[in-house]
Order: C-alpha cells, then structure tokens, then sequence
C-alpha cells in the first residue's frame, strides 16, 4: 500500500505543470551555473567559432529533421495511411513546434489532430508516433553502443549500461513483439487495436531512414567541435555516439520540453569526458540553438506548404466550377427533341 502510495503521489506530482516548471528552472539553474563557472574557456572556444559553422549546424540539423520526418512517414504508410511528401511536413514539424511546451503529450497531441485532418485515424496516428519514437531511441542507443567505444574509452566507460539496454530494445523492434505491444498500450488507453500491424518492411524503412538521420544530426555537433577543439581524436566519431546517447535519453525524460536539461548535461558530459569542458559547453549550446533554428524554419516550410495547398485545392475546385454564363446556355439548351417542343422549366411548370 505505502509503495502505490508513493508511486501514486509522485504521479500526480509530476502531472502539475507548477512542479514542471520548477523542475525545468531547477536544471536551467544549474546549467547557468555550469556557465558561469566554465566561461573562461568558452570565451577561448567562442573566439574560434567561425560563423559558417554554426550555419553548417543548423544545415545538419534540418537534414537529420527532415530523414526523422521520412522515418515516421514510412511508419505510417506502413500501418495504413500513407501520406504525401506535403501532408507529411505539415502534420510533422507543426506538431514538433508543440515539443517545446512542458510534457511530450502536446507534441503527439498535435500531430495526432493534424494527421486526423488528413484522413489519419488517431489510434494509427497515435501509434505510429509511438512506434517512430521507440526506433529513434533504439537506433540511437546503438549508434551511441558502438560509436563511444570506438571514438574514446573514457567516454565509454561511464555509459555501459548502453550496451545492455540496446538488445532488450532491439527485441522489442521485431515485428510481432512491436505489435502486441502497441496494440495493448492502446487498450489500455481504451482504444481499439490497429487494424494492421507493423511489418519487417515497413520497419526497416523506418530504421534506414532514422540511422541516416542519426549521422546527419552527428554532422551538427562535429562541424562545431572541430572548431572548438581541433586536436580531439576520432572528432566524428564522438560527436555523433555523444549525441546520439544525449538526443536518446532525453527523448525518455517526457517532463522536460524537447529533452531541454538533461540532454544538454549529458552531451556536456560525454564530450567533457574527451575535450575540455568549456568547449563542450559551447558546443552543446551551438546545438541546442542550431537544433531550435531548424524546428522553427521547418515549422516555417509546413506553414507555407499548407497554405500552397489550399490554394491549389482552391484553384482546382474553381477550374471544375463552370462559369454563369455557361451554366445559363446549358439550361436554354435543354429542349426536347422533335417540333413545338418547349423547354423542360416550361414542361414542369
């Protein structure tokens, strides 16, 4: 009884968006400590930062947004509701804009409603979101399992519990496990099971699509390391297992908006492991930016592809539309046959 006690009251606790924000202010608070602390060599590593990079960064991180994007797309075509390239920008990356409101049920609620607009039904569009996010995390977690070794063993070290998390994971990715499990979380939220489940096709477009993601997003935090710390060994290598690992943990810590805290102390830490801690604190805070920037020109493309949409839907129902003057000689040529037959208006009247 004390333990479901507990459980019960620590649920509720973590449901107030007051105890949200303190949360979030609490780890912000320590991050602004880490700075301030650290700033004497981010002013050195900022003085080396060229400007293209942090273009560079964001480019990267647009390219890796866009694959994550393909990824769910193909999930979903998967389960039976494809959706074309347009639909899939606007329903994904207007909805990610809702990542950064406290609790990750904003983000899925939103791309749920907007999937439901393209004729998604919510359970598929609740479920696919679902299934795109456990690939992410899992492909993720094997990038980082296989790049930290190789890139440094003291980055590794701590992280071993990688290695152990990634085959349950990679268990629960085979088709039939990932669809008996989907479909009793979705009983569970009192919705009827999927109508088709995941197969190892579909899947496996998905992963492809996400691993590729993954280097592209590897891509934003090396072109920036390589600035700030020059002489680090196998730079690429340890950008892209550290932030695979930091972009994974933080994707499980729903109560924090878009992973912001604990993804960045855990990118700090595996770089700081490597390079110095001013640097990585820089970098991190280049990605974070670089990371933002692109949500926000995407949210940008999806706006404009919905309202190019609209008018090409518009201007599609116009040309199908026949003008009044023609509608008017149709009908005074709608005469019977034959002589002094009169107009069928006539007839009825």
């Amino acid at each position: 009884m004390t333990d479901k006690y507990d459980l019960g009251v620590f649920s509720r606790l973590l449901a107030s968006p007051r105890v949200r924000v303190g949360l979030l202010l609490l780890v912000l608070g320590f991050c602004s400590y880490g700075i301030y602390v650290e700033w004497p060599q981010m002013r050195a590593a900022l003085g080396q930062l060229h400007w293209y990079s942090v273009v560079l960064s964001a480019a990267g991180a647009m390219a890796g947004g866009g694959c994550m994007m393909l990824a769910w797309r193909a999930v979903l075509a998967d389960l039976g509701s494809p959706l074309s390239a347009r639909a899939a920008v606007r329903v994904n990356f207007l909805g990610q804009l809702a990542k950064y409101v406290p609790g990750a049920v904003w983000s899925v609620a939103a791309m749920v409603e907007l999937g439901h607009d393209q004729a998604v039904p919510r359970r598929r569009g609740t479920a696919s979101i679902a299934i795109g996010l456990a690939i992410s995390v899992a492909v993720g977690l094997a990038v980082a399992a296989v790049a930290l070794p190789l890139a440094s063993s003291a980055a590794a070290r701590h992280y071993r519990w990688v290695l152990a998390v990634v085959p349950v994971i990679a268990l629960c990715l085979y088709p039939r496990i990932l669809g008996w499990l989907v479909d009793r979380a979705l009983r569970l939220a009192r919705m009827q099971p999927l109508e088709r489940r995941p197969t190892a096709g579909g899947l496996a477009r998905a992963i492809g699509w996400t691993a590729l993601g993954w280097l592209f997003l590897g891509f934003q935090v090396w072109i920036v390391l390589t600035n700030v710390a020059r002489h680090a060994p196998n730079s690429y290598v340890l950008a892209l297992g550290a932030y695979a690992l930091a972009c994974s943990a933080g994707l499980l810590l729903v109560v924090f908006p878009s992973g912001i805290g604990p993804r960045d102390l855990i990118l700090v830490a595996t770089l700081g492991a490597v390079v110095p801690h001013g640097a990585a604190v820089v970098v991190t805070l280049v990605a974070r930016a670089a990371t933002t920037a692109s949500d926000l020109t995407w949210g940008a493309v999806a706006l404009a592809v919905g309202r190019t949409g609209q008018r090409l839907t518009r201007r599609a129902h116009g040309r199908h539309r026949r003008p009044a003057g023609e509608r008017g000689a149709l009908r005074a040529r709608r005469v019977e046959p034959g002589a002094g037959s009169e107009p069928v208006t006539a007839a009825r009247s």
